[in-house]
């Protein structure tokens, strides 16, 4: 408001006696004079019986800073968008545009309280870097891939272990540990940010720290040929393993309880062993008679000596899936299947090197 009541007075006082007919009227009829504006390159004008009119480029200079000023240049981002960044960099513009139109009209002592001082040429956006996204998209499947590749090695130690293979066994914990790394970098990389997903970084760093807790465990137990205490770190490492897919969303389907299908189905059609008579231990094959996995067989892999749970390691749901879930179970769910049964799939498995078998 101030702006334009000052742009009113001189506007008034440079064009004073010439804005009314009267005054027109008046006016001496002395011939023309010729001028040359103060700006560099200007072709000359014509004007009867005026001299230059400074007023003219106050106005120019006036209404400058009054369209500027409608202008809302975004100050305090640290990083704008595409959008905003522009528009910055339009606002630098128009500023530098100004304040070269105040120094030549000569204004620039009356209107230095209203202008900060000459910023600098505004830079060019940066162009936009290669999408981060899908960058870190293809490290996460990577990262994916070979941890899911960590589920064969565990099918294989199964194997040489319920076996009794100790010269074996004794090479895993060393390539268990190569992959130290590859759980850490998937572990950041798949949760980077604040709030939720450092609770999941936290859960899953819990989870690899469990791991490989078992596999020095497990070393430890080779090294005394104690196959309780094998077994014991075997189930902990694969255990901790599936807890870590499940939290890093690495599963290739979703949970789904089988108890639904067996609500209206008498327990006699399931054919298994009484656990409480003839109860279950490592390496025997099972059925689930109870609980939210009714239904789905497996294989004992350990039991813990405090509670007696079993730790049973269920056969794939899916036949082109490479992941066997690990359930935790009290004792009478897990029950010995009766007849003639197929042995684990691990045992099937053949062994990259022929001399071992």
């Amino acid at each position: 408001k101030f702006i334009a009541i000052t742009s009113t007075k001189i506007l008034n006082k440079g064009t004073k006696g010439w804005n009314r007919a009267s005054d027109r009227k008046k006016a001496p009829s002395t011939p023309p004079r010729t001028f040359r504006f103060r700006e560099r390159n200007t072709s000359t004008a014509e004007r009867p019986g005026m001299s230059p009119p400074r007023s003219t480029s106050v106005t120019a200079a006036l209404t400058a800073l009054l369209l500027f000023s409608r202008g809302r240049p975004t100050t305090g981002l640290s990083a704008p968008s595409p959008p905003t960044a522009a528009r910055a960099c339009a606002d630098g513009g128009r500023r530098a545009a100004l304040h070269t139109a105040v120094t030549r009209t000569g204004v620039a002592p009356f209107l230095s309280v209203f202008l900060p001082a000459r910023p600098a040429a505004a830079a060019a956006p940066a162009a936009p870097d290669a999408p981060t996204a899908g960058r870190e998209s293809k490290l996460r499947s990577r990262l994916g891939v070979r941890i899911l590749a960590i589920c064969r090695i565990m099918d294989e130690l199964q194997r040489d272990l319920f076996q009794g293979r100790w010269d074996l066994v004794e090479e895993f914990p060393v390539q268990l540990r190569s992959y130290v790394p590859v759980l850490t970098v998937f572990t950041d990389t798949a949760f980077p940010g604040d709030g939720s997903d450092q609770e999941m970084r936290v859960s899953m760093r819990y989870e690899v720290g469990r791991f490989f807790g078992g596999v020095q465990k497990l070393k430890l137990a080779t090294s005394r040929k104690d196959i309780n205490a094998a077994y014991l770190a075997y189930a902990e490492m694969a255990l901790h393993y599936d807890r870590y897919l499940k939290a890093g969303v690495l599963y290739q389907y979703e949970e789904v309880s089988t108890a639904k299908y067996y609500r209206e189905v008498d327990d006699y059609t399931l054919i298994y062993a009484d656990p409480r008579k003839n109860p279950a231990f490592a390496g025997d094959l099972v059925i689930l008679a109870s609980g939210p996995d009714k239904g789905r067989t497996g294989t004992v892999i350990a039991v813990f000596p405090e509670t007696q749970n079993r730790i049973v390691k269920l056969d794939r749901r899916y036949m082109n899936s490479v992941i066997r879930e690990i359930k935790v179970v009290p004792e009478y769910w897990a029950a010995l299947r009766l007849g003639e049964q197929s042995p684990d799939e691990v045992f099937l498995l053949p062994r990259s090197n022929p001399e071992a078998t």
